[in-house]
């Protein structure tokens, strides 16, 4: 029986991770701002569901609760860090607050969430540690474009936090799933686009949520079964979209950078003191 860890359990993929791991018949260490909304689950599975409030922008409760929770079960396996929000809108349109808030949500809470969980995998021998990232970290949509900011800086944070930790037995995996039929459209804000932007790029609503490929069932038994198995894996790409769309930008990222081979090379020390010479 494992132990799972995870935050922003309340709704959409967190939520359906929390039936699935209790289905299998392990045991859920659940965070969500109100852990009413999992009275269910608690009367359904009972102490294999333990449940606290937490604000994962609130720095002091992250440590104080994953401490709790570590103190609370013998070993916890799994930690998932899926809590994060969303704001459509051209990024000129966006409050300050709204800007703010989203890094504070997505961004910095999840490195907060790590720094806070590695010495507590560490001490007990290993563990995975699955952070919840996007397709949207490696390509971009307009009006979308602080939530990319946000994903863009959990691939880089993380990329380089496996490399610090694997010697430590803690495998980390980025969940990239595309667009799935989740809440999380529903709760995003939505900023009315400004005169000069209506029209253009910024101008285009997601598609309607039943017309997404992706479904929660899905991802939730994929994020599952990669972080129990022997060796999960650093990416873990979700859903058609995002396999075709992420492949497609990264392929035309690359022929970009081959075609600057030569200003790239011809930039070095020892090519600098021929600049201009013919």
């Amino acid at each position: 029986m494992a132990t799972f860890f995870i935050t922003g359990a309340s709704r959409g993929i967190g939520r359906e991770l929390v039936d699935q791991v209790l289905a299998r018949g392990h045991r859920v260490a659940a965070t969500l701002r109100d852990p009413r909304r999992l009275d269910d689950l608690a009367e359904r599975y009972g102490d294999r569901v333990w449940r606290r409030a937490l604000d994962v922008t609130d720095t002091a409760q992250v440590e104080a609760v994953l401490a709790e929770a570590f103190e609370a079960h013998d070993r916890i396996d799994v930690v998932v860090s899926n809590a994060g929000s969303g704001v459509f809108g051209a990024a000129e349109d966006l409050t300050d607050e709204q800007v703010e808030n989203t890094i504070a949500t997505n961004l910095t809470a999840s490195i907060q969430v790590a720094r806070r969980t590695v010495p507590l995998l560490r001490r007990q021998g290993g563990g995975v540690f699955v952070q919840l990232s996007s397709m949207g970290g490696h390509i971009t949509f307009p009006g979308f474009a602080i939530y990319h900011a946000t994903k863009w800086g959990v691939e880089g944070y993380f990329e380089a936090l496996a490399a610090e930790i694997a010697p430590f037995g803690i495998s980390t995996m980025l969940v990239e799933p595309g667009m799935v039929r989740t809440s999380f459209y529903d709760a995003a804000q939505r900023v009315p686009l400004s005169e000069p932007y209506r029209g253009g790029p910024a101008d285009t609503p997601p598609p309607a949520v039943d017309a997404m490929p992706g479904s929660q069932s899905g991802v939730a038994h994929a994020i599952i079964e990669a972080a129990l198995s022997d060796a999960p894996p650093l990416r873990l790409l979700l859903n058609s979209d995002a396999y075709e769309l992420v492949t497609t930008a990264v392929a035309a990222r690359l022929a970009a950078f081959e075609a600057q081979k030569e200003p790239a090379h011809a930039a070095d020390a020892d090519h600098a003191g021929r600049a201009g010479r013919p």
